[in-house]
């Protein structure tokens, strides 16, 4: 019997369209045309300008023949330059590659040949190490110079290693400029590389169907409101700053750019622009915790900001509301557009002790709504672990908001898709009700006498002593136990602690197992999301 629905149910242009964020910000000019969407320094774009630019900047790239899936390369930090790049790029039908503005230039040089750019966007601040990169290019791309009159050199000044600077490139197009959908909302919108710990970085690639979705994902997530001040804290080069870029342009948000991190900046635009809202890694909470009081601004807005990597400590989580403002953890990848995963609240734990506030938002929670599935499985037989909080298995998760891979790399995607999900490397507990829980990398639990010891643990007792900042804790060879803990610590401004102090506090808080044998005192090795790089720690560790 045939169903009903067999026929004269087609999708036509009446009722399908192929998602793009693009389409975000073309709403956003058109309803909210005079509203405030980016300030940096003295500059200020209304949505009406930001999309007359970015439609030029698209216009100029197709006058230089670029087109569908063509990569181009952008190194600049927290400027509009890179936020017009997440639409201006994209319109064309080509590839947003965004650089990571702390890499070498071998690491550079790399990237734009693996992914073969034919177009560099680059601030000036960066020319040194471009122009380095570059020499070791083969095939050179299109290079615009980025003059950006809030960096160090005003405007003008930067050397110039390209035939054009950026203004005068984006002025050279057409505002009208007539982009389109992707013929496929599969098509490729981004190209992002991981940082390589080993070996060369993975290239990773992003649709604009995912890109659409976890940019709405964020919205629903943390329930922004329409015209939301976002402070540039997080670098759009990472994870297309976690797809926050199109997230602004669907609630016609207003993007306070940010050229450098610091302190003293935060506060100013908590107090200036009535920033609601921002992202970082927990260096950032650190620098507003810490921050001295003549650095410190009153403002009267909440302030919600989203954080990943290590959860915060109960102190830094109560200081942070003392300073009014609410930390929300999320977790995720690079492979999986930022955040996937958050710790959703839930109005019952508002009662709870600080400190037990603090256990509850340290678990890495629930799949964002944009997300289909989020599982702790066995990584040999692909079943589900007991949720029981203790046994352990490795993080997967699959659905609309996971890269199409690795760029010309089968293996590596295979390998990360095997038994069709995406394997985190990481490794975690289901709790009882439903919520993850990280215990490691993979790579970085610690074998010691046949027991694990999952690193994040111990971290956690450690951000507890008085005298302690910041902590990392890695694996060290063990000619008895194969390996004991070994904890990098930073102290507080002021505060004295010895070895022997840290490792008594833990053994008042732990198992004496797995407790560090050896602690040194230094400041933490970085990426410049602020993430710590264990890899630098394990190879110090090695050493002693």
């Amino acid at each position: 019997m045939t169903s009903p629905y067999a026929h004269g149910l087609d999708k036509t242009a009446a009722n399908f369209v192929q998602l793009t964020p693009l389409s975000f910000l073309e709403r956003s000019a058109h309803v909210y045309p005079d509203y405030p969407a980016l300030i940096h320094g003295e500059t200020q774009r209304s949505w009406a300008e930001t999309y007359a630019r970015c439609r030029r900047f698209a216009s100029a790239l197709a006058k230089r023949g670029i087109g569908r899936e063509d990569t181009v390369a952008v190194m600049a930090p927290n400027t509009p330059t890179i936020y017009e790049a997440h639409f201006g790029v994209p319109m064309t039908g080509a590839v947003l590659n965004a650089l990571n503005t702390r890499l070498d230039a071998a690491t550079i040089a790399f990237i734009l040949e693996h992914g073969e750019a034919k177009v560099l966007i680059a601030d000036t601040e960066f020319a040194p190490v471009i122009e380095e990169a570059l020499a070791m290019v083969k095939k050179k791309p299109l290079v615009i110079d980025a003059d950006d009159p809030e960096g160090p050199f005003g405007g003008t000044g930067g050397k110039r290693l390209g035939e054009i600077e950026y203004e005068d490139f984006i002025a050279s197009g057409d505002p009208d400029f007539a982009w389109k959908p992707p013929a496929d909302e599969w098509d490729c919108i981004a190209l992002n590389y991981t940082s390589g710990t080993t070996g060369n970085p993975k290239g990773v690639v992003y649709h604009h169907r995912g890109a659409y979705l976890n940019a709405l994902g964020n919205v629903v997530t943390w329930g922004m409101p329409n015209h939301a001040r976002y402070l540039w804290t997080l670098p759009m080069f990472h994870c297309n700053g976690w797809c926050f870029p199109w997230t602004m342009a669907a609630i016609a948000g207003v993007s306070v750019c940010l050229r450098k991190v610091d302190a003293p900046h935060m506060f100013d635009a908590f107090a200036d622009h009535g920033v609601t809202h921002l992202c970082g890694a927990p260096i950032v909470m650190g620098m507003l915790v810490n921050a001295p009081a003549d650095q410190k601004r009153d403002f009267p807005q909440s302030v919600e900001m989203m954080t990943a990597a290590a959860p915060p400590p109960a102190s830094v989580i109560e200081a942070m509301e003392t300073l009014g403002i609410k930390v929300t953890h999320v977790y995720g990848l690079t492979e999986i557009y930022g955040p996937a995963v958050v710790c959703a609240w839930k109005e019952a734990w508002d009662d709870l002790p600080v400190e037990d506030q603090a256990k509850v938002k340290a678990r890495q929670g629930v799949k964002y709504v944009v997300q289909e599935n989020l599982a702790v499985l066995d990584p040999e037989t692909m079943a589900p672990v007991p949720a029981d909080g203790e046994t352990m298995g490795e993080v997967m998760t699959r659905g609309n908001i996971v890269m199409k891979g690795y760029l010309k790399n089968p293996t590596a995607t295979e390998e990360a898709f095997a038994g069709g999900w995406f394997h985190t490397g990481d490794l975690g507990v289901m709790h009882p009700d439903g919520y993850v829980e990280l215990k490691d990398r993979s790579k970085d639990i610690i074998i010691s006498g046949g027991e694990n010891i999952s690193t994040i643990e111990v971290e956690g007792v450690l951000y507890r002593h008085h005298a302690v900042a910041e902590a990392a804790v890695v694996a060290r060879p063990d000619e008895k136990w194969g390996e004991t803990p070994c904890a990098f610590v930073t102290l507080k401004s002021g505060q004295d602690a010895t070895a022997e102090e840290i490792i008594a506090f833990c053994r008042d808080n732990l198992a004496h197992y797995k407790c560090p044998k050896t602690v040194i005192f230094q400041e933490l090795p970085k990426t410049s999301t602020g993430k710590v790089q264990k890899f630098v720690l394990r190879d110090q560790a090695r050493a002693l």
